[in-house]
């Protein structure tokens, strides 16, 4: 039987509305801007009042989606993106013993992790990494510029649940179709290929359906929801014994 192949992950949080969609709005505009302080502040303000640190969360990454349409632009440049990456792994640091304090510490599922071959960009990965961390998974992260064949090396070691690989620069997708055809060849005697999944700012469904790849994330926390959403039917599987 042919794999079935999945796409995008449809979940979206509910809305938040009234005075807090405004002030969340306004965490948002700071990031993009850049304000470390007044970002972290706002973080801390938010947290004291006991505004959910998802939505915080997904505040910041609103407006590191603005500083990313703002380099495209050209009106910020490579170092307007490491400081927006800074001030999100700070956001993401202040909030992790939250996100983690109600959190069972069982092991929810293990995902390797890296950015494909020819691509150095970190902020997503990285970002993803936390918020994986912070959600109960174990992740193996091989850094940025990872050839295909040491996936799937680092894949015999780990033995990860997922693989996720990010690409950003369009030059590095034939990477991705790449890393498919090689695990599909690692595995045609078990028949037991890792689902893949991939993301990054110029990667869509038009890319996804190139690569052979199971799934795609439009970003962080999508890939987040993704990997909850895959798990968790595994879980559902193993408690049934099927």
């Amino acid at each position: 039987m042919g794999r079935t192949v999945k796409g995008k992950d449809s979940m979206v949080r509910k809305k938040t509305e009234g005075p807090l969609a405004r002030e969340l709005e306004m965490l948002a505009r700071l990031v993009a801007e850049l304000k470390e302080e007044e970002v972290l502040s706002e973080i801390g303000r938010h947290l004291a009042a006991g505004v959910s640190p998802e939505d915080i969360l997904s505040a910041c990454q609103k407006g590191m989606r603005l500083v990313g349409s703002l380099h495209e632009k050209g009106q910020y440049f490579i170092a307007g993106l490491i400081m927006a990456g800074e001030i999100m792994h700070q956001a993401v640091n202040m909030l992790r013993p939250i996100m983690t304090k109600n959190r069972s510490k069982g092991d929810r599922g293990r995902v390797l992790l890296g950015t494909i071959a020819g691509d150095i960009h970190d902020i997503g990965k990285n970002l993803f990494k936390d918020l994986l961390e912070c959600h109960g998974f174990t992740v193996m992260d091989l850094g940025v510029d990872v050839p295909p064949s040491e996936f799937v090396r680092a894949y015999t070691e780990f033995k990860p649940h997922l693989v996720a690989a990010s690409a950003l620069i369009t030059d590095s997708f034939p990477h991705l179709r790449e890393l498919v055809a090689l695990f599909e060849a690692a595995t045609r005697d078990t028949g037991e290929r890792p689902l893949i999944i991939i993301g990054g700012g110029q990667v869509d469904e038009r890319v996804w359906r190139t690569t052979g790849s199971d799934y795609w994330a439009a970003d962080a926390f999508a890939g987040l929801r993704l990997c909850q959403k895959i798990t968790a039917g595994r879980r559902k599987r193993k408690d049934s014994g099927r």
